[in-house]
This record gives structure tokens, sequence and C-alpha cells, in this order.
């Protein structure tokens, strides 16, 4: 059982304090305004002491497990061992299971830890092999005139028109996310001729990403065409796509039988401040999520700390976040675990509604300069193609909803956001659809995939653009500045419209009953998408 998490309290009291240091970094009023920590400043200020952390150590090589990495901000430990070492010291039964067709392994029982640690330890980020969702959709190849007829496609450069990223491109000097980063958590590798590729065709500069193994090469999981690689080509092309002159950081490590690559690529991140914008496309439901809903919840607001904005995607089976968006009916209300933390930016998904009159909206033919063919901004709906044909009597549709872990942040505030108590999400949304779905470069060829694995890529990226336009100044959550946006755009104030409201359509699915769509603030679509341009230079 290779690179096990074991999640680490603080220090006594430290809690409270941490939760003050991150309200005051991002309060314009405060003396500690993005007053930034390191990791390890992090690990001096909230970490457990030396002793502890070396009694703990001590303690795994006692059982004879070997320590892989411990953390520089001292949340945790990981180290790798036998079933036998982990059944013997943590008394967990770990156990073969055939699931819908697949083996897997897990605890039968829960692990127990040492009564002389348990002040010190939190517990496991997973003992399982039961891997996150990727939220994408299915793979569509595309003829090569693909603005043809009922069929449109998402290149980067209608993305800028009908987002209105353009007029930053033009300015001197341009704003286009150069000096900026933006990671990308992945547990697969790709072909890496696809970026280059894709960007060739879409007129892009060329700039190759970073490729980073975090331990063992994966490879290609699933083969070269759909499943892993088709959400790794989506991140990391769609990352680069709006911030063009950006780097991307794409961080690759591999799935073991007790961790997922994903939480061990999002840990390597916030571990080593390794950007100030990182962007994960995976998930599951807070129920099935377990003891990992602590382990983003600390991953998220360490990140928060350091000045790392992390964007999440909300999902691709509608209100129903237990279930997977290739699934025929959802079982329970849910959302997805590694967005509903507090100092995460929840990214839905909205579907352009042109059916009516396609050439509105999208040229016949496509522009010479940017392979784009859309004309300009698009009216939205929240995301819902579930149970229609074209999905396949799917669930395929926006996450959103009231989380059951976390109580509502201070602020989360602004028209339409629920008086429940709960942190809602999303908190903004783009496109996803499968209609109008965002084109890939993928095994030497052009697909379009839709999922909000699209959206929460492209948000990284458009964030790109204002930390360029602040300075290169890290954000952070970037929740504290889009709700006080929301709130001044929706109460009618004459702020600058920042936010497209979606109004129209839900995220209910078959078997379980979502949420309308509305003005203001919503629970399919949050926010609302985003004019970028106005983004920006108003933030």
């Amino acid at each position: 059982m290779e690179r096990m998490i074991l999640m680490l309290s603080l220090r006594p009291g430290a809690a409270a304090d941490l939760d003050y240091l991150i309200k005051q970094q991002h309060d314009p009023y405060s003396a500690l305004y993005h007053q930034w920590l390191s990791p390890d400043q992090f690990g001096a200020a909230f970490g457990m002491s030396d002793a502890d952390l070396n009694t703990i150590v001590w303690w795994l090589q006692q059982h004879g497990f070997t320590i892989d990495e411990v953390a520089r901000g001292r949340r945790w430990i990981n180290f790798t061992g036998s079933v036998g070492q982990v059944e013997s010291a943590f008394h967990a039964e770990i156990h073969r299971y055939v699931v819908n067709g697949e083996l897997h392994h897990a605890n039968a029982t829960p692990p127990a830890i040492p009564r002389a640690l348990a002040d010190l330890i939190v517990g496991f980020a997973s003992l399982h092999d039961f891997h996150k969702k990727p939220f994408h959709g299915p793979v569509t190849a595309v003829a090569p005139d693909w603005t043809t007829g009922s069929s449109h496609y998402l290149g980067p450069g209608d993305f800028a028109i009908i987002y209105n990223s353009l007029d930053l491109y033009s300015r001197t000097p341009a704003i286009d996310g150069t000096g900026q980063t933006v990671a990308v958590v992945a547990r697969s590798n790709i072909n890496h001729s696809d970026p280059t590729a894709f960007r060739s065709f879409f007129k892009l500069p060329a700039k190759s990403p970073n490729y980073i193994l975090n331990g063992t090469d994966p490879g290609l999981v699933g083969g070269s065409l759909g499943g892993e690689v088709t959400e790794a080509d989506l991140d990391v092309q769609w990352s680069g796509a709006i911030a063009y002159n950006a780097t991307v950081d794409m961080v690759i490590s591999k799935s073991t039988l007790s961790t997922d690559g994903v939480d061990l690529s999002a840990q390597y991140i916030a571990n080593n401040n390794l950007a100030p914008i990182m962007t994960t496309s995976f998930g599951l439901c807070e129920r099935d999520l377990g003891s990992g809903n602590t382990f983003y919840a600390n991953l998220w607001a360490q990140a928060a700390s350091q000045g790392i904005t992390p964007f999440v995607s909300s999902g691709d089976s509608g209100a129903a976040a237990c279930d997977s968006g290739s699934s025929t009916t959802g079982t329970v209300r849910a959302v997805n675990g590694l967005c509903s933390p507090p100092n995460s930016v929840c990214v839905g998904g909205s579907q352009f509604m042109d059916t009516s009159n396609p050439s509105l909206y999208w040229s016949s033919t496509n522009s010479g300069a940017t392979n784009s063919s859309a004309h300009s901004y698009i009216p939205e709906q929240a995301w819902n193609e579930s149970g229609s044909v074209t999905s396949g009597s799917n669930l395929w549709s926006t996450g959103g909803g009231a989380s059951t872990v976390y109580s509502k942040p201070i602020w989360q505030v602004a028209p339409g956001v629920p008086n429940d108590a709960a942190r809602d999400v999303p908190d903004v949304s783009l496109s996803a659809a499968g209609h109008d779905g965002y084109l890939i470069y993928q095994a030497g060829g052009l697909y379009a995939v839709g999922g909000t694995s699209a959206a929460s890529p492209s948000f990284a990226s458009l964030l790109a653009l204002v930390i360029q336009q602040q300075g290169g100044t890290r954000q952070g959550n970037a929740n504290t500045v889009f709700y006080p946006m929301g709130e001044n755009q929706y109460a009618g104030s004459g702020a600058p419209l920042v936010f497209h409201d979606i109004t129209v359509a839900n995220n209910t699915v078959p078997g379980v009953t979502g949420y309308n769509a509305g003005t203001g603030f919503d629970l399919a679509t949050g926010l609302g998408s985003v004019n970028v341009n106005n983004l920006v230079l108003n933030w």
C-alpha cells in the first residue's frame, strides 16, 4: 500500500488562529491583507512541534513503514507499507471487493489510531482504491468543418468572443497571462504532442506545459483516447487557452491501492507552493468522500493561507453528486466534496441557448486567424442534458446544492443566496454542455467534450488574467471578491456588470429533484458566468 496519507492535527488552539488569519488575509482593511504564508511558515505557525512530529515518524518506522514525505506545512505524512503492516499497526482489515465488475481493495474496518497518538493524528485520507470521478462527458470526434448546421463547438477564439476577453489581449501591455502560472491536478500522463497541436491549430503562441511527475509515471491511463487521458488533455489545454501566455504546470501522480493520484497531485501543488492558481476536475459526493472531506478542507485552507486559488468542478450529475453522470438515475441530493469546502471556488456549468437561431450567434465558416466562428455573447441557461437522446438518457447536468458538511462562510452573501446556514455551491459557472462542447486535441485528432471539467480549468485560466492585471499578486480565496461583486451587481447599485445572470432551467435529473436557476445567485449556476473584461478591470 503505497503513499498512504496520514493527516496530522494542528498544534493546540491553532485551528481558530488559522481561521482568523485567513479572514484577515482576505480583508482589504486588515494589516494582514495579502500577507501570504509559505508552506514552511504555515508549518511553523500552525503545525505540531518537532517532538510530536518525530514521535509519529518513529512510531511508523517501528512498525516497518517507509516514510515517503513529511509535509512542509506539517499537516500530513505520506508513508508506504504492506497490507499486513497496515492490518497489524492500525487493526484495519483490508479486503478485496468486486464492484460493478471491477476489483478493488479497501479497509473493511476503520483504522484504529494508538491512544498515545490520538491527539496528534486526524486519520487517513483513504485506505482504498475507490478513486474520484473525472467530470467530463462523452468524447465526440469532430468533422473538419465543425461549425456546420446545428453542431457548434468552442475553441479558444470562440470563448474569447463569447465571454469578452479580446479587448484585454489588445491592450498595451497585453493582458494575456504573461508571467502567471496555473497548476493542473492530474493522475494520467498525456501524449505531449497534443497540447502542441492544440495551440498550433488555434493559433496560440507555442508554449508547452511543464510536466511534473510526482513519483512514478502512470503513463496513459486507460489508453491514448478517452477516459483519464481525455480529462488530462482537457484540463491542460484549456487551463492555458484563455490566458494563452501563462505557464501551465501539469502535476501527474499515479494512483495506488490506498491513495488517489488526485489527492497526491493536489497535495504536491500546495506543499510546494507551485502556483497561485490550481484546477481540479475530479470529485466524489461528501457522503462517499468520508475522511477525504477533512483532507480537502485542510488542504484548501492551507492553500488559501498561501494565496493559492483552488478551482474545482461542481460535477456532471446535477443535484445527484453521489452518482456518475453516465448513470441512468440519481439516488440522493448531494454535492461534490472537493468543491464544497469554503476555501475552494466551485465551478458549475451553463448551456448556450442558441438552438432556435444558430446563425445569430455562429458563422457558417471559421476565421482563418483563430479558427473561431462565434459572433457574440450567447444567452445561457443552467446546463442540463439529463435524460436526453444526446446524453444517452444519463444524468449529464451541472452539479449544485447545499453542503451537509460545511456551514455558510461569512463572505457568501448576495441576492439569491439561500438562508440555509449551509455552504452553497457552485460559486460561478461557465459553459459545460456537450452541445457546443470544448474542442481538444487527443491522439492527433480533434475532439469535442463537455462537462464541468471544462469549466474549471477555463475559469482558472481567466483568473491568471486577473492576477496579471493585479501586478502578479496572489488572490487566495477568490470567492471573497466574487461575492461582493455579485452582491453589488444584483442589488442594483449600478456596479459594473461582471456576471451574466443565468435564470433559466435547473439541475434536476431523473430520480433527484434539483434546483432552479433564478435571479442573482442560485444553486444551479451560482453567481452566473462572467464578462471577462469587466471582471479583470473591476477586480
